[in-house]
């Protein structure tokens, strides 16, 4: 694998713990000869929860902890003594992280606030203790209940970005110059394609101190929704953007064939993202004079707006801006929390494909999972039913 501070999807395998075990005791004192049941209920097993953190915006530390267990639950005791709670486990993940299925592929969860916590495998309830048992007609229960087993799931977790706009367009679009021009972010900045290998956020500050945030993606090339160049592993990374600003070079042979040719790579990736609002950009206008310009006008796409920018030369980018919020807060797309669950049409995932697809990109989803570590003790296992007990060796203490 490629060194990368960026890892957008980990492989981790999770465990709730098991209820503790209610006991089963009687008393016996010389103050109180009658005695009676005192058994305690056994502890809960600990929860396992993601939790959104705004300061993560990478799953890079789960590559180095990929078990997760929580705490079992203590065993009752003696003088209605009540076992020890799991220790719940909370993992921290970015926000726009979710979760699927190893297994089947099947859609968890949806962790897209900061401070949301989701339950991802519930604790074993702990067993109740032969004092719960007591009755009028059985005044010295010599049973008591099991705690129920621990839960226990391998799990996929994808990150998919947050931001308000995202950047579309081929490489050497000038889409990371763009960034760099509006926002404190330092992608890197080459003349060669490819040179952005891993998304990038930046907050574009606005008027009356507002904001907004605006990411770019590794550059999309024809035949990217195929699996062609980088654009595949990284299309989903603008699917919860509420404005996609494409971005054409003026200097191109046809600016509106090359946004058509974006757009049909989006609509083949995932059709929903046509139905967000669009904004065209044609950078690098400092290479054109003013007759050029109104040329070019008369060629782009009349349905969107289109503004012409470089961010070299800094000229257009107080219009862009304009054009940005004005769009983020027009009546058909007002601008709204994105981190709402919402702004995102979940899918089960075919993980054979997605398998395949970061094979082809040299990357191994198994990579440092350790199947044997994940393997469960057999005895650790317990049937837990209502109407069965087990009786415990020293009835009496």
């Amino acid at each position: 694998m490629a060194a990368s501070n960026f890892v957008d999807y980990v492989k981790i395998y999770c465990r709730s713990g098991k209820g503790g075990r209610g006991s089963m005791h009687l008393r016996r004192a010389k103050y109180n000869p009658n005695g009676g049941p005192d058994g305690g209920d056994g502890g809960r097993g600990g929860n396992v929860y993601l939790r959104g953190n705004h300061n993560y915006w990478t799953l890079l530390h789960l590559r180095y902890e990929r078990h997760i267990r929580a705490g079992h639950g203590g065993n009752g005791g003696r003088d209605k003594c009540h076992g020890t709670d799991g220790k719940d486990v909370y993992i921290d993940v970015p926000c726009g992280t979710v979760a699927y299925n190893a297994e089947n592929g099947k859609y968890i969860c949806d962790v897209s606030r900061d401070g949301q916590v989701v339950m991802l495998l519930k604790g074993g309830r702990g067993g109740l203790g032969n004092y719960q048992f007591r009755t009028a007609t059985n005044q010295a229960p010599r049973f008591a209940q099991p705690g129920e087993p621990m839960q226990e799931m391998t799990v996929i977790l994808e990150l998919k970005l947050l931001a308000d706009v995202g950047l579309v367009g081929f490489p050497n679009a000038g889409k990371s110059t763009l960034l760099s021009a509006l926002s404190s972010a330092r992608p890197k900045i080459a003349n060669y394609p490819f040179t952005t290998l891993e998304p990038s956020l930046g907050i574009v500050e606005y008027r009356d101190h507002k904001s907004f945030v605006m990411a770019d993606i590794p550059g999309i090339i024809e035949g990217a929704s195929e699996g062609r160049g980088l654009g595949l592993r990284f299309l989903r990374h603008i699917e919860r953007n509420s404005l996609l600003l494409f971005m054409v070079p003026g200097d191109t042979d046809d600016i509106k064939r090359e946004y058509e040719i974006l757009l049909g790579e989006l609509r083949n990736f995932n059709p929903e993202m046509l139905d967000k609002h669009r904004v065209l950009a044609v950078t690098k206008a400092d290479l054109l004079d003013d007759e050029l310009i109104e040329m070019l006008r008369e060629t782009v796409p009349t349905d969107i707006p289109v503004v012409f920018i470089s961010a070299v030369a800094h000229s257009g980018l107080d219009e862009l801006k304009d054009i940005l919020w004005r769009e983020l807060n027009s009546e058909s797309n007002k601008l709204k929390e994105i981190t709402a669950e919402d702004t995102l049409v979940h899918r089960d995932k075919d993980m054979n494909a997605f398998a395949a697809e970061l094979a082809a990109e040299g990357e191994d989803l198994d990579e440092g999972f350790d199947d044997d570590a994940a393997e469960v003790d057999v005895d650790e296992l317990e049937d837990f039913d209502d109407f069965e007990y087990e009786d415990e060796e020293d009835a009496n203490g």
